[in-house]
């Protein structure tokens, strides 16, 4: 998807528009997070814990993990994230959202040729697809980002800035969706982003699956 289709995607000033994470929240596992520890095990089991205990940086740590693999296994990513399973409801959702003409946006802190692999035929139902490219040309992967934060390769605010809305829904799971979740109207938490937002006393709606955020948002819209 070209940046000229993305900024493109979705018309400003709308009256909703839902940003939906894509690591562990479309998907049922932690894909990218699987994938970082299995191509750069040692360095994962450094960074990862500094990483969720905020000491260190998504830009940083994520970028370190990514850059020191060896561009020749780029195939093997691709691979890696074939087969992985989607959080059960996702297709009903984007069903919903079609019919109430509100635009669903994918805010990835991973890899977006492994959110296309993963959503395969759906991923065009996505109104627009944010998330980390990647150059596989030199000796190792060279990270390339178009809304690279001060503390994330995706600042997934940046991006809510370029789709204002009266009312912006965040779904999400975990740190890279912490402070997209306390900018949002309304949030769907989850495991680690809930404890998060806990922490915080952001008010959020619990959800497991996409059919608890789509009776969510029917009683609501309806």
């Amino acid at each position: 998807m070209t940046d000229d289709k993305q900024k493109s995607s979705i018309p400003n000033n709308q009256q909703r528009v839902v940003f939906c994470d894509f690591d562990g929240t479309i998907t049922v596992e932690e894909t990218f997070v699987a994938m970082l520890k299995y191509f750069a095990p040692e360095l994962s089991s450094q960074l990862m814990p500094e990483i969720y205990a905020r000491r260190l940086s998504l830009r940083s740590g994520v970028r370190q993990l990514l850059e020191s693999i060896p561009s020749e296994r780029y195939g093997e990513i691709v691979e890696f994230s074939r087969g992985k399973l989607m959080r059960p409801g996702l297709l009903e959702l984007l069903d919903f959202l079609d019919e109430k003409k509100v635009d669903f946006a994918i805010v990835s802190g991973g890899l977006r040729v492994m959110v296309e692999t993963v959503m395969g035929d759906l991923v065009h139902r996505a109104s627009v697809i944010y998330a980390v490219d990647v150059d596989a040309s030199g000796p190792r992967l060279q990270v390339n980002s178009e809304f690279e934060g001060d503390e994330e390769l995706v600042s997934k605010v940046r991006v809510m800035g370029q789709h204002p809305a009266e009312e912006q829904v965040a779904i999400g799971d975990s740190l890279t969706d912490f402070n997209m979740a306390l900018q949002a109207s309304s949030v769907f938490a989850r495991d680690r982003l809930a404890e998060y937002l806990d922490e915080q006393q952001k008010p959020y709606t619990k959800w497991d699956n996409f059919f608890d955020v789509l009776e969510n948002l029917s009683q609501k819209w309806n």
